[in-house]
Order: C-alpha cells, then sequence, then structure tokens
C-alpha cells in the first residue's frame, strides 16, 4: 500500500511538472525562423510542439529542420512534433488547443488577423518581426495590444538584433556622458543615428542552402522592406538612443521614405525555390521575364529630436566569402561609435570608436576595462585615428544563436506575466512607424 502511494505521488508530482511547462504551438511555419527558435531545448517549455498548418512545402521543410537539429552529432535536441495539417489549420488550433503561446513565422499577409485571433481566444503569442505588413491593419495590432493587456497575455515580437554584440556594446559605450558625451541632434545628410543592412536572398542556414518559398519574393505576403527587416533597425534606434524608454508616436517626425526593386532572374529563382516557373500572384511583378521585388528601402525620421536614418537593401547573392553585413554609426558630441563590415575587417561586424577633439582616452581605457566584467575579453586596439573594440570569438554567437537568447526572454515576461510597458509602447510606435513610411513612399512613386 505504501508503494503504491509513494508510486502514485511521484506519478502526481511528474504530471504537475509537466503541465507546469510552456506549451509551444508553432502556427503555419512557413518561415526558417520558426525552426531556430527550436534550435536549442529550453527546460521551461515542454519538448513536444503542437504544430497547425496547410499541407506543403513550407510544412515539410519546417518538419525537416526540426528534425535535422534532433539527429545533429553535437548538442541534439529531442522535441516531439505533433502535426495536423489541412485547409482548416487554424480553426483546429483554435478548437483543440485550451492554453499555450503560439509561434508565428511565416507568411506575413495574415500574420496581424492570426495574432489578434490567438489573443481574443486566449493564446500568448511569440511573434516573428514584422507583426504587421499593411497600413490597413495597423489598428488590427493595436487592438490585438489592447486585449493583450485585458487578458494578461504575452505578446511580443522578435528582435534579435539587440543580441548581436557589436551592437550590444555600441549601446553600452554611448551610455557613457565621458567617453561619447552626448547623441548630437544631426540632420538630414549626417543622421545622429543610422542603421543599414545588406541581405541576400541566396544565402545557407544551420548548414544548408536555403530553400525560400516563392511567396517570399511578393511583397504582398512577405512584406516590402519598409515593413519588414526595417522594424529590426527602427527598434535598435529606439533601444541604443534611449534605453527602457517608452517612444511615444507623438516622439517620432517621419522625413522621407523611399522604396526601390530588387531583380530577380527565372535562373535566380529557380536556384533557391526550386521552381522552373513563377506562380501566378507574381506574374503581376515580372517585367521581360524577370520578377521586380521592393524589398529595399530607406526612411528618415526624428526621434526625440535626433535625426535618424534606416536602410535595407535586397542583393541576389553575396560575393564569395561573405554574407549579409550591418553598418550602423551613433555620432556622440565627444566621438563617434561606428560598427563596419567590410573587406577591410574581413567581413566581420567590428566596432570603431572615432574620437573627437579634446577626447579622453583614459576614461575610454577605464569604461572598457569595467565593461570586461560584463563581456570577458574584450580590449582596445590602437588603429591611427580611431580605436577599434577587439571581441573575442566566445562572445560572436551569430544570427542562429540569437534566437534563443531573444526567446529565453520571452520565457522569463512569460513566468512573471508582464512584459515592460517600454517594451509594448516601443512596438507599437515602431509598426506605426514602418506602416506610415510605406504609405508615404508608395505615395511618392
Amino acid at each position: 500500500m505504501k508503494i503504491r502511494l509513494v508510486l502514485l505521488l511521484i506519478l502526481a508530482v511528474g504530471c504537475g511538472q509537466q503541465s507546469d511547462k510552456i506549451q509551444w504551438i508553432t502556427l503555419d511555419p512557413g518561415h526558417f525562423h520558426a525552426a531556430l527558435v527550436q534550435k536549442t531545448m529550453y527546460p521551461e517549455i515542454d519538448s513536444e510542439v503542437h504544430i497547425y498548418a496547410p499541407k506543403g512545402g513550407d510544412l515539410d521543410l519546417h518538419l525537416a529542420r526540426i528534425e535535422a537539429y534532433n539527429q545533429r552529432e553535437e548538442g541534439p535536441t529531442t522535441w516531439k512534433s505533433t502535426v495536423y495539417e489541412g485547409d482548416d489549420f487554424f480553426e483546429q488550433l483554435l478548437n483543440k488547443e485550451k492554453a499555450g503561446v503560439v509561434m508565428l513565422s511565416g507568411n506575413n499577409q495574415k500574420k496581424t488577423e492570426y495574432i489578434l485571433n490567438a489573443i481574443e481566444h486566449g493564446f500568448h503569442v511569440y511573434a516573428d518581426k514584422p507583426m504587421v505588413i499593411d497600413p490597413n491593419e495597423y489598428q488590427a495590432l493595436e487592438q490585438a495590444f489592447q486585449l493583450a493587456k485585458e487578458k494578461k497575455l504575452m505578446l511580443y515580437d522578435i528582435m534579435t538584433e539587440r543580441s548581436e554584440i557589436t551592437t550590444v556594446l555600441q549601446k553600452e559605450l554611448s551610455q557613457l556622458r565621458n567617453v561619447f558625451g552626448t547623441l548630437i541632434e544631426g540632420n538630414l545628410e549626417e543622421p545622429a543615428i543610422v542603421k543599414s543592412s545588406i541581405h541576400h536572398y541566396a544565402k545557407e542556414v544551420s548548414g544548408k542552402p536555403l530553400i525560400r518559398p516563392a511567396w517570399f519574393f511578393d511583397v504582398k505576403q512577405q512584406g516590402e522592406g519598409l515593413v519588414d527587416v526595417s522594424s529590426h533597425l527602427v527598434d535598435l534606434t529606439f533601444w541604443e538612443c534611449f534605453p527602457q524608454e517608452a517612444i511615444q508616436k507623438e516622439d517620432i517626425t517621419l522625413l522621407r521614405a523611399e522604396r526601390w526593386a530588387t531583380p530577380i532572374s527565372k535562373k535566380d529563382f529557380k536556384q533557391v525555390t526550386g521552381l522552373n516557373s513563377y506562380p501566378e500572384y507574381l506574374i503581376p511583378y515580372a517585367e521581360n521575364d524577370t520578377l521586380q521585388v521592393y524589398a529595399n528601402g530607406a526612411m528618415n525620421y526624428t526621434l526625440k529630436g535626433h535625426h535618424a536614418k534606416v536602410e535595407v537593401i535586397w542583393n541576389f547573392k553575396a560575393p564569395q566569402g561573405t554574407g549579409d553585413t550591418h553598418y550602423s554609426i551613433m555620432r556622440g558630441s565627444k566621438a563617434d561609435l561606428e560598427i563596419l563590415q567590410t573587406a577591410k575587417e574581413n567581413y566581420t561586424p567590428t566596432l570603431y570608436l572615432n574620437p573627437k577633439e579634446g577626447f579622453d582616452t583614459m576614461a575610454l581605457q577605464k569604461a572598457v576595462d569595467s565593461l570586461k566584467n560584463t563581456y570577458p575579453g574584450i580590449a582596445l586596439v590602437s588603429k591611427a585615428n580611431r580605436w577599434e573594440v577587439s571581441i573575442p570569438m566566445e562572445l560572436r554567437e551569430g544570427h542562429e544563436a540569437h534566437f534563443a537568447q531573444v526567446t529565453r526572454r520571452y520565457i522569463e515576461f512569460y513566468k512573471k506575466q508582464k512584459i515592460p510597458n517600454w517594451e509594448i509602447t516601443n512596438m507599437l510606435t515602431k509598426y506605426h512607424l514602418t506602416t506610415t513610411a510605406l504609405e508615404l513612399a508608395q505615395g511618392t512613386d
């Protein structure tokens, strides 16, 4: 009798521990970011992930990526995928699942609708960027955040670029007045902060050539550059210039915005999609058998009176030995903090400090010495009229690893049942800016 009681207690405890874990639900995983979230195991998340999606190649590729993580030799994961596939996948999710986190990373055309419906049905939401690509859908996003607040649900987007070490250190040094001074006001020609990134359609993910879905080239489904990747860059301007401050819509003045297309030949299209011809929905974008994809965009705005510029460029393929690149500068009254990733840096993101007249070198050395407590191994290297912040390889985790870092941040919010108010305000302001910039750019074509 005692043995039975002990066994029942063990089972009860085990069941209780299992039920305490976060129930993870992946919805229509059309983008490889959905799999990258699961490249790592998390003790707080149930290893059985429920997936709801339509039948097709997007789902097959997602499951193959998860299985590859499970089967890898070094640090294999132990995810179990329980799949429902069918045209009614979203309705089935809403009817079958009672609680948990809905993870969204895929076709962006219905993403805002999915977010709002999931929140209405009591689910937490962890969404890849962008949360909204259509200016007409912005009000639905506002409604989702209001409902999430009322229902105490965690609605959050995946801002991986906050984890890039050069950006982290740029932010850290910009907060030191005896090193950086204060952020200048800047102007249109020389903004106080610039964020520019170059991306490529042909690339490798987890060591394998990336197969992209055809809809990725349809801006009505993926989103234009001004509302897609730009959401990362706008986020960084808020996060670095005014950390943990709520940026209201009234703090932003949009000055100008522009967009332009990347030409994609049929040969290039086949290389990255495996398809011999364009689907019918891409035909309107084809000129002389070449797709014109409006994936590029730039915008200038003021942020609490400081000029900012973000720019996104998409090319088909990076030159040999290179990859996606990032450029950034923050201009201070005492020094500028610049991130370069050119051939001179072997295409590795590198942070420089460019001093101005009267700069205190000893203050910089003391600052870096102090930062070593948090970022061990960093050092200063003199480079003619500037300093390079040398960063050890141990701190350079790479883009794929950043998904785990953001997911852990979300898990902490989930455990506390609270996302900081400034995060929520800034998400709403960020997407208001990107969608407004798209409207402006389209109106000035």
